[in-house]
């Protein structure tokens, strides 16, 4: 058996992948063994300490999305009560709300305003993302309870709508 053919049958071995291969002709043997990736103990610890990380990371974040779903709650509960016979615009994320599409922009809406459903009334920038937020109610603003450039919590008001 030349060279080129032992090159040749590792590549079909590595294609297929099989980790092993042994031949046996007359006067000829050969065999073939590919190591399998083996992990050092050291990096398998680092990847699980990683791995570790990233779930006490969800964990945490999950917990702080819990928390402000209870705040944003309590939040509405008590608007609730406050002003009957309004409807309320919420916040659908976490982020900092603005309340113009551009610095030289005028507002998406203002206090007097009449809104449709699916008009834009707001952007939710979150993770460097800007985010139209759309009405989900018809009527007028009669409130705007965000400042510009404040943060804002998932389910907090954002606007009151007659």
């Amino acid at each position: 058996m030349e060279y080129n053919e032992i090159v040749s049958l590792m590549q079909e071995m590595t294609k297929m992948g099989l980790t092993r291969i042994k031949l046996e002709r007359e006067n000829f043997k050969l065999e073939l063994e590919k190591n399998i990736n083996i992990v050092p103990a050291e990096a398998l610890t680092i990847r699980q300490g990683v791995e570790n990380t990233k779930r006490n990371e969800t964990v945490i974040n999950e917990a702080m999305v819990s928390e402000s779903m209870a705040s944003g709650a309590k939040a509405n509960a008590a608007s609730d009560k406050d002003i009957l016979g309004t409807k309320r615009i919420l916040s659908p994320m976490v982020g900092t709300f603005y309340s113009q599409p551009g610095p030289d922009k005028p507002a998406f809406v203002s206090v007097g305003d009449t809104v449709k459903k699916g008009q834009s009334v707001c952007i939710i920038e979150a993770m460097k993302l800007m985010n139209e937020i759309e009405s989900e109610v018809e009527g007028e603003i009669i409130e705007c309870l965000v400042e510009n450039e404040e943060m804002v919590e998932f389910g907090q008001p954002l606007f009151i709508v007659k």
